[in-house]
């Protein structure tokens, strides 16, 4: 499964990067992710739309649990769907689905921590590894 994580607006702080790093290192066993950051909305439209799932990362979107996650994810393999995109900090875009992690307001750069932190805790769950060690 490929998944595209775009964030809008400014580059994120070097602690958040480091962590995103890590998160990528973990995750290259399960799949491949790529973090792409645009300047404003209007490059967005060019880069996410045509074949994949989009997830926009919103205040108003659906919370779903770790588990949830992990069953979401593992339908979309079961259903042939190997391409996502997940977007953070785009209003005006189009998506299949909108997810919020918290009501809360927060940095982007933690938001896309936690997105790659929730994915990883997903194919952990997927494929029944505990996630502590």
């Amino acid at each position: 499964m490929n998944f595209k994580i775009y964030i809008v607006g400014d580059k994120i702080h070097k602690f958040y990067r480091e962590a995103i790093k890590e998160y990528e290192k973990r995750l290259s066993r399960y799949c491949k992710v790529s973090l792409i950051y645009i300047k404003n909305e209007d490059q967005l439209d060019k880069k996410v739309f045509g074949k994949a799932y989009n997830i926009r990362i919103g205040d108003n979107g659906c919370v779903i649990s770790s588990e949830e996650l992990a069953s979401k994810i593992n339908s979309f393999a079961i259903g042939g769907i190997s391409d996502i995109s997940i977007t953070i900090g785009a209003e005006c875009t189009e998506y299949n689905e909108e997810l919020t992690i918290s009501p809360m307001e927060m940095d982007l750069g933690l938001k896309c921590t936690i997105i790659y932190e929730q994915i990883y805790r997903a194919y952990r769950i997927i494929n029944n590894q505990a996630y502590h060690k």
